[in-house]
């Protein structure tokens, strides 16, 4: 197994660092004190290609593949989540599910937009009473001469409050149960029923765009399908999938974001007339940090050359996505420990850090989930249907 980048990767690498440096770095706190979802920003992602990064080039994408991607998204989650929060929307969980399940036309239509930026979107599956139970979907769609009518509520969803353009899973029959659902293409402008509210005081991604939508008799035509009918419950998996890869990544750039801060801080921290470097204990810290990191990272490494070859990863995606989150959980609490109460202050990213990275453990799919998938992979059991 080859464990060295290629020239293009690690050129690819480099420019992402440099650009997270100098665009994302010195914005992040102030985005983040000020809950200021940072338009200027997400356009400067577009034009480096970020917002489609894994999209063939013929529908406007960088046609990156997966590690490649990955890359990218490790250094811009390194310099602040919320924008890495942008790119995992955009890209896997919309672009790769309109690129996977799209028609022709639906691809020519949205992926140029999606990819140049001109349009965000959103991926409508969360609802106020469904979670983990992503196939118990409340939201209704209903024939129509023309197409259909949906009517329901989303919670929780990234990117909706300016979103052109939202996925959004619904029922069709619920006596089908999940093989009744349905993703369907609502492009958001004149659709007077899509109203979004959006979610304050979050413990962390405070500089990215968190809302609730409401839909209320929002009309769609039949070809705003994605898929077919039924199909819905395999479209939001796929989507996950990919959004459980990038989520990984990005949590591998913050356990190395820890690192960096943690032992930059403490070179320059004295205490006792040396800098606090020079311990055992700290050093020990340290050690757990690098630990996690570079086995999470090269967990993320192996899902995307599975996904790379073209072979199943589904459980590996997993696996990545579960160990990476609760690692950076525990680096930017033990970077906190390592700055003391300089760390308990935004002076220093890994405050941010440790709030911002909460959240991974929940959202596309939870730790708790992970392992039902990993262990329905080893028994052949699904545990999440009762006896």
């Amino acid at each position: 197994m080859d464990f060295d980048l290629t020239d293009e990767q690690r050129l690819v690498k480099e420019t992402a660092r440099s650009f997270t440096d100098r665009e994302i770095v010195d914005r992040a706190r102030e985005n983040d004190r000020n809950e200021h979802f940072d338009l200027e920003l997400v356009a400067k992602l577009a034009d480096q290609g970020y917002l489609g990064a894994i999209v063939p080039r013929e529908y406007g994408g960088a046609g990156l593949d997966y590690i490649t991607y990955g890359l990218v998204v490790e250094e811009v989650g390194r310099g602040d989540s919320a924008m890495r929060t942008v790119i995992s929307v955009q890209t896997s969980l919309v672009c790769s599910s309109i690129l996977r399940w799209g028609t022709e036309e639906q691809k020519q239509r949205y992926l140029p937009k999606l990819c140049s930026g001109e349009w965000l979107a959103c991926f409508g599956l969360t609802e106020p009473g469904t979670g983990s139970d992503a196939a118990n979907q409340r939201t209704r769609a209903v024939r129509t001469d023309g197409g259909w009518k949906i009517n329901g509520a989303k919670m929780w969803i990234s990117l909706a409050s300016h979103a052109k353009l939202a996925l959004i899973f619904a029922q069709t029959d619920p006596e089908q149960g999940h093989r009744g659902l349905a993703c369907f293409l609502v492009e958001t402008e004149g659709q007077d029923g899509f109203q979004t509210q959006e979610i304050h005081h979050k413990m962390g991604l405070r500089g990215s765009d968190t809302a609730a939508i409401s839909l209320d008799d929002v009309e769609v035509p039949e070809d705003a399908v994605l898929g077919e009918v039924g199909d819905g419950f395999k479209v939001a998996m796929s989507a996950l999938d990919s959004g459980r890869y990038s989520v990984a990544a990005g949590c591998v750039g913050i356990c190395q974001g820890c690192v960096e801060e943690s032992v930059n801080y403490s070179k320059e921290r004295q205490q006792f007339g040396k800098p606090i470097a020079s311990f055992q204990l700290v050093q020990a810290m340290l050690a757990d940090m690098k630990v996690e990191t570079d086995a999470a990272r090269m967990l993320v490494y192996r899902a995307g050359a599975l996904k790379d070859a073209g072979r199943p990863s589904t459980t590996e995606t997993s696996i990545a996505k579960l160990y990476a989150t609760e690692a950076a959980v525990k680096c930017a609490n033990t970077a906190i420990q390592v700055h003391g109460g300089a760390g308990y202050v935004d002076d220093h990213p890994v405050e941010r850090y440790f709030r911002d990275v909460r959240v991974t453990t929940l959202y596309e799919g939870t730790s708790q989930i992970q392992k039902l998938i990993i262990g329905r992979a080893l028994t052949g059991i699904n545990a999440l249907v009762p006896s």
